[in-house]
């Protein structure tokens, strides 16, 4: 039997730390850990491969329930892929386990209150943009990526997987602002092509 721990945080800025310590703490032999949405399945491959490794009497652990998805639904299928396999999930805050028949439903209510609040949270965030949109005083999202010093490690010649190493990116978000940086130029050239152009045909 194993105690193997899953890790995740949903964005490339956030930091796993906390969460393999408090893993290891447990005493977890494995650890997977990764940085992507929990909105789905898709593109968890580790997550994919912790649950292929399950074993009869191993235990999935992680730190909290809203590690193994943000949805109510997707947590339960997960918790019973792992019944399947004869393993267990235990989480640490709050602690509870599926060992016992009142640990599964423990875990069933504590996702169904943590999907609701999290729709609390998004209602109340649309409905204060809405109002500091009406009061103008919406700015929008405060830009997580110093995007001049992304363009400056460009221009210094570094590649777009470099600098995503360098500023713990992915490379779709360096492709995507150095496009946004270059686009403006990008377009004055094209008018001043289109301007030379009809000149000489003038």
């Amino acid at each position: 039997m194993a105690r193997i721990g899953y890790a995740r945080v949903s964005t490339a800025d956030q930091d796993l730390e906390t969460q393999l310590v408090k893993l290891k703490a447990e005493g977890c032999e494995v650890i997977r850990s990764e940085k992507v949405s929990g909105g789905s399945r898709d593109g968890r491959t580790e997550l994919a491969t912790v649950l292929e490794f399950l074993r009869p009497g191993d235990e999935l652990m992680v730190t909290r329930l809203d590690r193994l998805g943000r949805d109510t639904r997707d947590v339960l299928n997960l918790i019973h892929e792992c019944e399947q396999r004869g393993a267990f999930v235990s989480v640490l805050d709050p602690h509870v386990s599926t060992r016992g028949e009142m640990g599964h439903i423990v875990l069933t209510v504590l996702g169904m209150v943590a999907q609701m609040e999290r729709r609390f949270i998004k209602d109340r965030q649309r409905e204060g943009i809405e109002q500091a949109k009406r009061d103008g005083a919406y700015k929008g999202g405060k830009q997580r990526l110093d995007r001049a010093k992304l363009v400056s490690l460009r221009d210094q010649g570094r590649s777009p997987t470099q600098i995503a190493k360098l500023v713990n990116c992915s490379r779709m978000q360096v492709y995507r602002i150095l496009a946004e940086h270059d686009a403006p130029t990008t377009a004055i050239a094209k008018a001043h092509a289109r301007t030379g152009i009809s000149e000489q045909s003038a």
